[in-house]
């Protein structure tokens, strides 16, 4: 390239300037995927802006928890970018067709516990991974999660997704000899206080082998068990 190219480029690192937010171009050299965005709080021009930036740079991105009017403003700029509705996540993937890592299982409790289950298994996905899924497999009927009894057991890493009482993680945990990621939901009745009782019962666990996430954190849960995956 050319001189002035260069420099254009060197220009953006490590971040680029939006003004309303800098753009970490250098996260994937430090950790190995691009900068994620958290789209609550930010407006649809705000996150198209930020989705095309880092796509100018990385071939995926990731874009949490947002509606379907922002990702109508992303497909005006990206038109490779696609929709998740049930997880609320944009992506792009220009690395499809790559080889996958098998080794990941998200399960939740209800159905009610997809869109973060689904999340978690979306972050994994991006990030190099083939995903199992088994949903609605709750402790209200354990005899559906022992019907995946070995599949579990033939993971390397299991993301068990919660709301109510928030037991799930823990029965997994005692069941299998992989690392169990728990992640609380805001899914339950009002003494859950929006996930905050499943959050301490998790933190609780008598089983070992259990860390949790923040409640509602699917992507997290999702990147933590792409890292153990690796």
């Amino acid at each position: 390239m050319s001189v002035e190219d260069a420099l254009a480029q060197l220009a953006n690192l490590p971040y680029e300037e939006l003004g309303f937010a800098k753009i970490d171009h250098h996260r994937a050299l430090r950790t190995g995927f691009p900068e994620v965005v958290f789209g609550p709080g930010k407006t649809a021009e705000q996150i198209a802006a930020i989705t095309e930036g880092l796509a100018s740079a990385s071939d995926r991105v990731l874009v949490t928890k947002v509606a379907p009017e922002c990702f109508d403003a992303v497909r005006e700029r990206l038109p490779d970018a696609e929709y998740h509705p049930i997880a609320r996540a944009i992506t792009i993937n220009r690395l499809r067709g790559a080889p996958s890592r098998p080794g990941i299982m998200v399960i939740c409790g209800g159905t009610s516990d997809i869109p973060i289950a689904e999340e978690a298994a979306i972050t994994a996905e991006l990030m190099g991974n083939a995903v199992e899924r088994s949903y609605d497999v709750g402790v209200a009927g354990v005899h559906r999660l022992l019907d995946h009894l070995p599949r579990l057991r033939q993971a390397r890493v299991v993301v068990a997704v919660a709301g109510m009482e928030g037991a799930l993680p823990s029965v997994v945990s005692g069941l299998i000899s992989v690392p169990v990621i728990a992640v609380p939901t805001s899914v339950g009745y009002g003494a859950s206080f929006g996930g905050l009782a499943p959050l301490l019962a998790m933190l609780n666990s008598c089983a070992a082998g259990v860390s949790v996430v923040n409640i509602d954190n699917g992507f997290g849960a999702g990147y933590l068990a792409a890292l153990i995956n690796r």
